[in-house]
């Protein structure tokens, strides 16, 4: 299951650099591409407004 960005989203990139599968794309909020999330978690740490769920 892909991880889901939420409207809590601040849209200040620190998710960016985190997911190694290019998954996450810009916009207002960001969002993340589910056939491309493999599911692995680096981007929810990274986020400061806890807007990334499972």
């Amino acid at each position: 299951m892909a991880y889901k960005i939420t409207e809590e989203c601040l849209c200040c990139g620190s998710c960016l650099p985190e997911c190694p599968c290019d998954a996450i794309k810009e916009g207002s909020p960001y969002s993340i591409d589910a056939s491309k999330c493999t599911d692995c978690g680096a981007c929810v740490d990274s986020c400061p407004a806890d807007a990334i769920k499972a």
